[in-house]
């Protein structure tokens, strides 16, 4: 159902907060769907503009938002939009208060109506959801 991309999974790596002092990243997902399939093609990264706390990503939309419409415009709208993404210092992650009302309140923004795929890196597994823009949606395995 869902395929990242080598360069999406290395994009994570490097932003694992292995540290103490590691601050939250995160940006975009973006790639193509294919029926009930997704293709996760990129993770954008943090910009300068992005507020990056140790417990706290706030992904500001200018630098993201060009890359996604620029990659919409030249692949001639096969790559989309298809959520987020952000770490969490800790080794299995669980989305936060904050998280599920972000995720909800762009969950209902989608245009297309698809659920919205939200993903925290932690520093040993990932938590990956699909968000309808009903609220709790399809959470998949932890992934190594």
């Amino acid at each position: 159902m869902l395929h990242f991309s080598k360069l999406t999974l290395e994009t994570f790596c490097q932003h694992v907060q292995v540290s103490d002092s590691d601050c939250e990243a995160g940006g975009l997902l973006l790639g193509s769907v294919h029926g009930v399939h997704m293709l996760i093609e990129q993770a954008t990264i943090p910009t300068i503009l992005d507020k990056r706390f140790r417990y706290l990503f706030e992904r500001m939309p200018f630098g993201h938002e060009a890359i996604a419409l620029a990659r919409w415009g030249t692949s001639q709208g096969t790559i989309r939009y298809l959520g987020e993404w952000h770490t969490h210092p800790e080794d299995t992650p669980h989305p936060s208060g904050l998280d599920r009302s972000e995720w909800n309140r762009l969950s209902v923004k989608r245009l297309d109506q698809r659920p919205m795929l939200a993903v925290i890196v932690g520093k040993k597994t990932l938590y990956i959801e699909l968000v309808p823009c009903s609220g709790h949606g399809s959470v998949f395995f932890p992934v190594e």
